[in-house]
């Protein structure tokens, strides 16, 4: 009957593994990170105090929103009297 013939596997040839040398990483000749650090320290400090204020805002609006609701329905209660 009919039989499949399966490919000749090539062999692979051996290789030698070199090791590979590890280098020192060089000093940065740039300027130091400090000044940058600072910076992004200081922006990082704004925007927690901007977005606070966001909040204190938006929660004194819904105070201010359900008072003027209160308010409202007791003034119409009074008027119906």
């Amino acid at each position: 009957m009919l039989r499949p013939k399966l490919p000749d596997v090539p062999t692979l040839p051996t290789t030698t593994v070199t090791p590979q040398q590890m280098q020192v990483p060089a000093p940065s000749a740039g300027r130091p990170l400090t000044p940058y650090v600072s910076a992004v320290a200081a922006v990082v400090v704004v925007g927690i105090v901007l977005t606070a204020l966001l909040a204190t805002v938006a929660i004194s609006a819904v105070a201010v929103a359900i008072a003027a609701v209160v308010l409202r329905s007791l003034m119409n209660n009074a008027y119906k009297r």
